[in-house]
């Protein structure tokens, strides 16, 4: 495929991929375009799509129309060599509780025709469960069970994961680890990562590309790059009075544009007044100030304005 006078290589495609459920559209004409050695967020609320178009990717479910291309070749049911390639973690992972983590390790090398059997260790220790490696998986917790998961999607050393939602269950300092993790993979290895999560701040540190999801309806795909050219420095004061405050901004200090963004917080976008000058206006006027601060629009910002934007155009 070529895109700009350079050949771009796609490890995922999809073409007008869609699924019915109860005569309900979830997945409705979704083409999304994952490059070769890239991580490609998937994002958007529960219910929108993520989950059921993975799973058409995995052929655990079939799609209703269009068409997926993996590794440049059109995904058929049962193509179990192409499977060989990928690792993945859809919804909640199912364990062998009865098991130890290295032994349902040992079962999954078995199912994948995997023979390097001395992976299972450096697995276990990149996810932080050596020391836990023969307890028996009903004796862990859910976010050990997850780090369990992400063992095995990566045992095999796919060419490509497909991760849902991975680092559910997981406390700061397991996301933080697996956050590395996965770039390590990436660039280390190249290896190509689909990823899906409701934690945008986490998406943002790691991801290439984006694509956003809404009513089963892919409403956006963009590069990281471009969308922090959208992004924009801004005040966002938390007061007791935001009435008020508007009124101190337009009358006394001559902005305009801001947005009150709840009971208590405003947001300015004029930078023509600085943080000091406006919490001077404020207290002046008997304002009670519970926090203001210097920001820089995120990947939620941009999610929600989207999301909005899209929400309003079809009522």
């Amino acid at each position: 495929f070529q895109k700009g006078g350079s050949i771009v290589d796609y490890t995922i495609e999809t073409h007008s991929l869609r699924k019915i459920y109860k005569r309900k559209i979830v997945v409705n004409d979704v083409s999304i375009h994952v490059k070769k050695g890239e991580i490609y967020g998937f994002v958007g609320p529960n219910g929108a799509g993520k989950s059921t178009l993975m799973k058409m990717l995995l052929n655990l479910i079939p799609s209703d129309s269009g068409e997926i291309v993996i590794f440049d070749k059109k995904s058929v049911k049962d193509d179990f060599e192409m499977l060989k390639r990928i690792g993945s973690i859809i919804e909640n992972p199912y364990f062998y509780d009865k098991l130890t983590a290295r032994e349902n390790l040992d079962l999954h090398c078995e199912y994948m025709g995997y023979y390097n059997k001395n992976h299972i260790g450096d697995v276990l220790k990149c996810v932080g469960l050596l020391n836990d490696a023969d307890k028996k998986v009903s004796q862990y917790s859910l976010g050990m069970k997850q780090r369990l998961a992400i063992s095995r999607a990566i045992l095999t050393k796919p060419e490509l994961l497909i991760l849902d939602e991975p680092i559910n269950a997981l406390d700061p300092e397991g996301i933080r680890e697996m956050r590395e993790l996965f770039l390590k993979l990436n660039i280390d290895y190249g290896t190509t990562i689909l990823i899906s999560s409701h934690i945008l701040s986490e998406v943002e540190q790691i991801a290439n590309t984006i694509g956003i999801i809404q009513n089963g309806k892919l409403i956006q795909e963009i590069s990281m790059s471009d969308i922090h050219k959208y992004q924009t420095d801004y005040i966002k004061a938390e007061v007791d009075h935001t009435e008020l405050a508007a009124c101190i901004l337009e009358q006394e200090l001559g902005i305009e544009d801001f947005k009150i963004i709840s009971e208590n917080c405003i947001e300015i976008y004029s930078l023509k007044k600085n943080v000091k000058e406006i919490s001077a206006a404020f207290v002046q006027n008997g304002i009670g100030i519970n926090g203001i601060g210097r920001r820089k629009t995120s990947l939620e910002d941009y999610f929600f304005q989207i999301t909005e934007t899209k929400a309003g155009e079809n009522p």
